[in-house]
């Protein structure tokens, strides 16, 4: 059985700090959204919960991002809905 998200773009930053790892979260959705990609995923991990809330500020504020929630299935990662490009 193939898992669900397998086929989604997805970024990994367990092992990063805080700063960097909000580098990479803006340069994966620009990339994404340049792409087309509609949804993508984020692995940030439970841990203290400093990535998470982290990841979750910066997808307040990004431009690109249309909607985006913890998995159901897996507290340790966010559904991003990208804007459509026109």
């Amino acid at each position: 059985m193939i898992p669900l998200y397998s086929q989604l773009p997805s970024i990994d930053l367990h092992g990063y700090d805080r700063d960097y790892a909000r580098i990479l979260i803006n340069e994966f959705i620009d990339d994404q959204y340049k792409l087309k990609q509609e949804n993508i995923i984020i692995v940030h991990g439970n841990g203290s919960g400093i990535l998470k809330r982290m990841t979750q500020e910066v997808l307040k504020r990004n431009k690109y991002v249309k909607e985006y929630k913890i998995d159901n299935f897996n507290s340790g990662m966010t559904i991003v809905t990208l804007k459509r490009r026109l």
